[in-house]
């Protein structure tokens, strides 16, 4: 008794802060413990009525992981909007870059003081190098891409999109307007596509698949939560078809080469006919020269009919006698029929066959409950689809399915894991099931922390479920092990429950909250691994509620009626 009077007037009358600070801490701690001990005391007496109430709320809280929703990486706030814009089919790039500015400062005026930056992309290279890198739609002259830069980062991106697709719509009938993934995880899940869902259709039959697809494109619009459904390939783009006539041809010593030679040389330039270099003397540098037509002098179908067709050194009539015969040039509206159709804009292939894309998005709707609609839909109208098409949904919704399934039975195999590598170092069946009855405590406050906090169920968030698990099993461990402990002294087994949920509440405490407390930074930040954070945070809180109530409870209720019934065989 002379330690504790001696070092406690030294402990009041230090002026260190934070001697002082750790006293009343330690004097508050004590008092908490104490009350959770007459708590648990209490509970442990009610220890059947306690553990079938916590047993009904953890298995009913469960059915709020349907209400949830699925995504397979949530969205973040990346600061950055990326739009398609595609005009009507067949307008030149320079009507389309005047568009694109329009539609630049419309965009400013739908979002007010929110816009730091836009910049648009109209139309092709003049090369495939430059495009191969680029994960675009972009098909044609027609097709912009912008990127709008915001002024905060933290912009409701999602909220915006939905201003901007009903604004844009309004102002520029007949002007598709889409959204593509602006962070790098979803551009790399998509694998390049604009879409989380990419509905492919393959066969060798080009036409009937396009009318198949525009009827699934319909339906599909119709769904819930689906956005920017288009279908990527076109149909009807706006070409002059040149026919040309070979017996006319044959007649005046002109092949069908030397028709198309003159119209590209007319209106591409020889670069893409017969590409030209002028070595300079001086410098020894050689420059492509590319000799065209101006586009002034090519802005009509007569301009385009009185082409000049000179035959080439490969006419298969002999130039002796081409000036006796009337054999020199010709105007190709005599050599060839010009006619107005339309066109495939591209042409995709899978397996070699023609494919079509309809790509789909998801807005203010879960990704896989729209992926289901979109099954059902598909499924309904097999009938419909043409006999030689196949029909295969890929992107990263398909993957989704997939990521779940291993997540889960990777959850299930990790709780086997740990209950046989228990049951190995406890040498006993029992103690490592008491052990994971806090794991359904941890589940259900996974379900509350993601459904009080508007967050669906994605794979960071099935993430930091493992990770519960791991840090529930580690707490009810240290129960369990000291109530064993404590049973084997006084074979007490409502006494041995109680001193090791008071002995064992300062460590099932500090283990918990020092996760809980890292975890926070990351679950209120705007990052992809905020549902990993806000899982850990819910399903601690309850894992550790369950640890120090329901596990002892659990173990007092089997170990007394096992000492009961020992008692009646004696």
């Amino acid at each position: 008794m002379s330690q504790p009077s001696d070092s406690q007037p030294d402990t009041e009358s230090s002026q260190n802060p934070f001697v002082r600070f750790q006293k009343r801490f330690e004097h508050g701690f004590n008092q908490f413990r104490a009350g959770y001990g007459s708590l648990l005391e209490r509970v442990i007496a009610n220890r059947g009525k306690f553990v079938m109430i916590c047993l009904i709320i953890a298995l009913g809280s469960l059915s709020l992981f349907f209400f949830l929703g699925r995504d397979y990486f949530p969205e973040i706030r990346s600061g950055v909007l990326t739009m398609h814009m595609r005009a009507p089919l067949g307008t030149r790039i320079e009507a389309s870059g005047r568009i694109a500015t329009l539609v630049s400062q419309s965009i400013d005026e739908l979002l007010p003081g929110q816009v730091e930056n836009i910049v648009s992309n109209c139309g092709l290279p003049v090369g495939p190098h430059n495009l191969a890198f680029i994960p675009t739609p972009t098909i044609g002259s027609q097709d912009c891409d912008l990127t709008i830069l915001l002024k905060n980062e933290k912009s409701p991106v999602w909220d915006y999109r939905r201003i901007l697709r009903k604004g844009l719509r309004e102002l520029y009938p007949g002007t598709e307007f889409t959204f593509q993934p602006s962070d790098l995880t979803a551009k790399i899940l998509n694998f390049g596509a604009p879409a989380p869902i990419d509905v492919q259709i393959n066969g060798p039959d080009m036409y009937p698949n396009y009318e198949y697809a525009r009827k699934l494109v319909g339906k599909f619009r119709e769904i819930p939560g689906t956005a920017d459904v288009v279908i990527q390939q076109t149909m009807r783009t706006p070409t002059l078809m040149v026919e040309g006539n070979r017996t006319f041809g044959l007649g005046v010593n002109k092949s069908l080469k030397d028709m198309a030679d003159n119209l590209i040389l007319t209106t591409a330039g020889s670069q893409q006919v017969d590409q030209t270099y002028w070595l300079d003397p001086s410098t020894g540098m050689s420059y492509l020269i590319n000799v065209y037509t101006p586009q002034s002098q090519v802005n009509s179908l007569n301009s385009l009919k009185t082409i000049p067709v000179k035959s080439s050194d490969h006419s298969v009539v002999s130039n002796s006698n081409s000036d006796e015969k009337g054999h020199g040039v010709q105007l190709l509206g005599n050599l060839a029929n010009i006619s107005a159709v339309g066109t495939p804009g591209v042409i995709t292939h899978g397996n070699i066959m023609p494919l079509f894309n309809i790509y789909i998005s998801a807005e203010g709707r879960d990704l896989g409950s729209v992926l289901a609609d979109v099954e059902k839909v598909a499924k309904s109208m097999e009938d419909e689809m043409p006999k030689s098409a196949a029909l295969e949904i890929h992107g990263q919704a398909a993957l989704m399915h997939d990521a779940y399934f291993e997540l889960i039975v990777g959850l299930i195999v990790a709780i086997v894991l740990v209950y046989l590598l228990i049951v190995v170092n406890f040498q006993s069946w029992l103690d490592p099931f008491i052990i994971i009855t806090a794991l359904p405590g941890a589940l259900a406050g996974i379900a509350w922390a993601l459904f009080l906090t508007h967050t669906r169920l994605s794979e960071p968030a099935l993430t930091g479920a493992i990770m519960t698990m791991g840090t529930a099993t580690a707490n009810s461990i240290l129960v369990v092990s000291y109530a064993r402990e404590r049973l084997q002294e006084h074979s007490d087994a409502l006494r041995a429950a109680i001193e090791a949920g008071v002995t064992r509440f300062r460590p099932v405490l500090m283990t918990a909250l020092a996760m809980i407390f890292g975890m926070v930074p990351m679950a209120v930040g705007y990052s992809q691994n905020a549902p990993l954070g806000r899982a850990v945070i819910g399903g601690l809180l309850v894992a550790t509620v369950f640890t120090l109530f329901f596990v002892p409870c659990v173990y007092a209720m089997i170990y007394n009626r096992r000492a009961v019934r020992q008692e009646e065989h004696a």
